[in-house]
């Protein structure tokens, strides 16, 4: 169980932020760092056994049913992503304390970046696809939070937007990728997923599969053609830029691909469409990064870039590829994160990240400079730092991979002109900021927003204090120690992240600066020196860029946005006009459609059973229920006379349970059918007393004709399936009602035991519809018309005396029977849901016949707190299980000899009923005596509304 406290302590540590604020900035910052610091404890407790190949891994049973279990696993390419996670993590949190303004919602922030580590650290632990997948969605929404933290500009949400957007259609992809694995290999969990990727290959869902799953790493690393939001994402604020770039939102992609490698990997289309996407996106990203402005633009390019390298090796896929991408993992993390942080300390000192008015600042800021300097060499891939020797190894694979058969010599040609582009954006980082001298013109003016120019201040810049440089600071230095001893620093982590990758397949490496005069480290000396002769004409390329004007990812994406709006509402005015007979019309004609369809493959209507021979009594059920549906239709106008006619058919249900021995629906149904007419008849009175008398020939046609083949359609339908011999679950319920649940009434029991989570599911949606509507209708007052259509008034006694006798002497019989009701349910007919119908209607009965001033002022319930603790009730029931080692929502049961009464069996679903029948009272009483209570005799005037209205206007 210890794998479990490593998400649950950086989850617990969301809530240090709030509950520290008050300590101030720094001290609160190093609080919110403790938690995360003793996860990265634990998972550094079994770097030993990570170190020898073992997979440590734990599992709870969650859903089991749907496959999802709450199952993790610590391997090494979890230990090497873990390690990123939390120790990169740890040292962008301290650093944010000293970069985030005192004016900075800090507690928010901070949680907001807990929350984000742990659903990281959840992606890469998870042991299951779908918990994978659940954490993987929880990034997309998060990083949504964190991109747009400063909500109010308008950059910073259109990022969070477009990030959003693309990674959650990434994520449904994947989920979708996710099903067809399991469906294919009978699993979710990840071992057997990892083990069967021959089943998977020779699958023919194979080729789907690997593009839903492309599709889903390539839309959160950024790959190309999905790069555009990331760059667009730098809206955030630096510490997020920092912690997304390096070590996690961009490398879930990654660590996907590398994950699932065994399984999906080692075919020509993987390694066709990861090689293509790298090389692309590898040569676009480092094009660009060369050409911008912001230094936080160039960084988030030079990203974009990197991360094609990795998904290059992985498509490339040579043991000694797949060492290389999870080397370049651990490298590009540590000089990506640094030089985010050294951009953030260079604007939060100079006040302005354009390289253009930067320049000499190395006098200015030389522990800055050293910071950059050093990480800036790693990401050029300069010896002797680590970048050089993960570029080494691509080179190597370059140079000799056969991919692409003769037309393989494209790969180092590509990757060259990648290397150099890598070269010449670092050294413009490193040169532009810190050694280039400052144009006088760009430091006597600038172009304002407006467009016009104003005297600018010359910057005046130091060195930050020491919490800000030296998280950076400590990186940069391990990038040149990671540079000098590969071997101590980096190859057993490596090594042990590539045998969870590749298994057996693990290739003995040597990590070494010095390999001898090679071709790779001539390509790599041809790098650095056209990528200094591209910083030298880069005055020239950037006016050749110019004349090829790129196109805003932005403005791309807010316009297809919009006409994907614009489309959806043209849908929706189409199909939504105002008119309920519509609405009902369209919903029918959709049944009757795909009824229709699924009818149509039957060989033969009929089946071979028998049918029940026709009595007397069924013919007049029948011919009564007729009569009361058409009348019930003919009545429309009437509204009163039509409600009467519908509950004859209500009651007439409720006869036919009780002919075929189901006295719970009879109950049920009787219940029902009180309470829905007292709404109705609520509902009805706000209403026009007579609808309008014309109908229109054709609408009347319409109605006629969806009536009938609807009609004709379910009585098909249900005399196929009434003469087919069916396979039930009944016999089921009938045999383990008394040993699996303790009780004879096999409804209830299948209410409150064996379907347990679908009556919580169903008393929450009530739960939730009753709020819904008590808010709606809370402080709501309309005007009481004083008579009826004719013009007759309503009866001066508003609350007749004899309903007052009859409703008083009604309520404790009535009470009684509700509780007797709830107590026989486990074994005879009743149970929570009918008892707490019985009571709603028995208190409703007292509003109505003593009104609601009255009745409230002897009655002072809460009735939405009713609901509430029903719904708490029955939720800690199912939690309750949990303590005992048994699955949500277990229950149990046994017999007890009790003084005066005897032996008596109790069962832990009596609680769980106790909740149903609080919620179905709460819920059913929040919307019917707010329904009858939102009257008044006072006509509301225009300047009541004024001043019943929000003061919005008003200054």
């Amino acid at each position: 169980m210890s794998l479990l406290w490593i998400p649950l302590l950086t989850l617990a540590g969301t809530l240090v932020p709030v509950l520290t604020e008050t300590l101030g900035r720094r001290r609160s910052t190093l609080a919110t760092m403790a938690l995360p610091l003793l996860a990265l404890l634990i998972v550094l407790t079994h770097t030993s056994a990570l170190f020898s190949g073992d997979v440590i891994s734990m599992q709870v049973g969650w859903l089991p049913q749907l496959g999802l279990d709450l199952a993790f696993r610590l391997d090494g390419l979890t230990l090497l992503f873990a390690l990123l996670i939390l120790g990169i993590g740890c040292l962008i949190l301290f650093y944010a304390g000293y970069y985030l303004s005192p004016q900075e919602k800090d507690s928010r922030f901070f949680s907001f970046m807990l929350l984000f580590m742990t659903a990281m650290i959840g992606i890469v632990m998870a042991d299951n696809l779908l918990l994978l997948w659940l954490f993987w969605e929880l990034t997309s929404l998060l990083s949504f939070l964190l991109i747009g933290f400063w909500s109010h500009r308008s950059d910073a949400r259109r990022g969070a937007r477009m990030a959003l957007t693309v990674t959650s259609a990434g994520g449904l992809a994947l989920l979708a990728g996710i099903l067809l694995i399991g469906n294919i290999v009978g699993s979710f969990a990840m071992q057997d997923v990892l083990a069967a990727g021959d089943q998977l290959r020779g699958s023919s869902y194979y080729p789907l599969i690997v593009t839903l799953v492309l599709l889903g790493a390539f839309t959160k690393s950024a790959q190309f053609p999905f790069h555009f939001w990331l760059p667009h994402a730098m809206a955030a604020p630096t510490p997020v830029s920092a912690y997304l770039h390096s070590s996690t939102m961009v490398k879930a992609g990654i660590f996907l691909l590398a994950r699932l490698h065994p399984a999906l990997g080692d075919t020509s289309l993987w390694a066709i469409s990861l090689t293509m996407v790298g090389l692309a996106t590898l040569v676009y990203g480092a094009w660009f990064a060369l050409l911008q402005r912001d230094l936080k633009g160039i960084l988030a390019f030079s990203t974009v870039s990197h991360l094609g390298l990795v998904v290059l090796l992985l498509g490339l896929g040579s043991p000694l590829a797949i060492v290389a991408a999870l080397f370049h993992i651990l490298n590009h993390a540590l000089f990506k994160a640094a030089l985010f942080m050294s951009a953030g300390v260079i604007d939060h000192e100079t006040g302005t990240r354009d390289i253009r008015r930067l320049g000499g600042l190395w006098t200015l800021m030389p522990l800055t400079g050293t910071l950059t300097l050093l990480a800036g060499a790693a990401m050029a891939g300069i010896p002797p730092f680590n970048g050089f020797l993960s570029k080494e190894m691509l080179l190597t694979e370059a140079v000799t991979t056969q991919l692409f058969g003769g037309l393989s010599v494209v790969i180092p040609l590509l990757v060259l002109i990648g290397a150099s582009l890598s070269v010449a954006y670092s050294l413009r980082l490193i040169y532009g900021v810190f050694f280039a001298p400052r144009s006088p013109k760009d430091n006597a003016l600038k172009e304002s927003a407006t467009g016009e120019n104003e005297e600018e201040t010359s910057i005046q810049a130091h060195d930050p204090p020491k919490g800000m440089y030296l998280p950076g600071m400590g990186l940069a230095v391990l990038c040149l120690l990671v540079g000098l001893f590969p071997m101590t620093l980096a190859a057993p982590l490596i090594n042990s992240a590539s045998l969870a990758v590749q298994g057996l397949h693990t290739p003995v490496f040597h990590f070494a600066l010095w390999h001898g005069l090679n071709l790779p480290l001539m390509m790599s000396l041809i790098a650095i020196g056209l990528g200094v002769l591209l910083l030298w004409r880069h005055s020239r390329l950037s006016a050749v860029a110019s004349l090829l004007t790129p196109k805003d990812a932005t403005m791309i994406f807010e316009r297809a946005t919009i006409r994907i709006v614009k489309a959806a509402l043209w849908v929706t005015l189409r199909l939504e006009n105002g008119s309920l007979q519509r609405y009902q019309a369209l919903l029918l004609l959709s049944a009757i459609g795909m009824t229709a369809l699924g009818l149509s493959r039957l060989g033969l209507l009929t089946g071979d059973a028998g049918l029940q021979p026709v009595d007397g009594l069924a013919i007049l059920g029948a011919i009564v229920m007729i009569f009361g549906a058409v009348s019930s239709a003919l009545a429309h106008r009437w509204r009163l006379v039509s409600l009467l006619m519908l509950s004859v058919v209500g009651l007439m249900v409720s006869l036919t349970f009780v002919r075929f021995s189901a006295p719970d629906l009879a109950f049920t149904q009787l219940s029902v059918e009180v309470a829905s007419m007292i709404l109705l008849i609520l509902a009805l009175f706000f209403l026009p007393q007579r609808p309008p008398r014309w109908v229109s020939p054709r609408r009347l046609m319409r109605d006629i004709i969806l009536a009938t083949a609807f009609g004709l359609i379910i009585a098909a339908l249900n005399y196929a399936v009434l003469t087919r011999e069916t396979l039930s679950i009944a016999n089921f319920f009938l045999e383990q009602s008394v040993p699996g649940g303790g009780g004879t009434n096999v409804v209830n029991v299948i209410l409150v035991d064996f379907r347990g989570f679908d009556t919580l599911g169903e008393i929450t949606v009530l739960t939730l519809a009753g709020l819904g509507t008590y808010k709606l209708l809370n402080r709501l007052r309309l005007f009481k018309p004083s008579g009826n259509l004719e013009g007759i008034r309503w009866s001066r006694h508003r609350y007749p005396l004899i309903l007052e006798v009859v409703a008083q002497l009604i309520l404790p019989l009535a009470l009684l029977v509700s509780v007797y009701i709830f107590l026989r349910g486990h074994n005879e007919p009743g149970g929570g849901f009918i008892a707490g119908l019985i009571t709603a209607v028995a208190l409703l009965l007292q509003y109505m016949a003593r009104g609601y001033e009255w009745t409230s002022n002897r009655l002072p319930i809460s009735y939405p707190v009713v609901a509430v603790i029903g719904l708490l009730i029955a939720v800690t029931t199912g939690l309750g299980s949990w303590v005992f080692g048994y699955p949500f929502l277990t229950s149990s049961f046994g017999y007890f000899d009790i003084p005066l009464i005897g032996k008596t069996e109790l069962a832990t679903a009596l609680l769980f009923d106790i909740g149903v029948y609080l919620a179905v009272v709460g819920a059913t009483l929040m919307i019917l005596v707010n329904l009858g209570s939102i009257t008044t005799i006072h006509r509301p005037t225009l300047k009541a509304s004024q001043q019943n209205a929000p003061a919005e206007g008003k200054k």
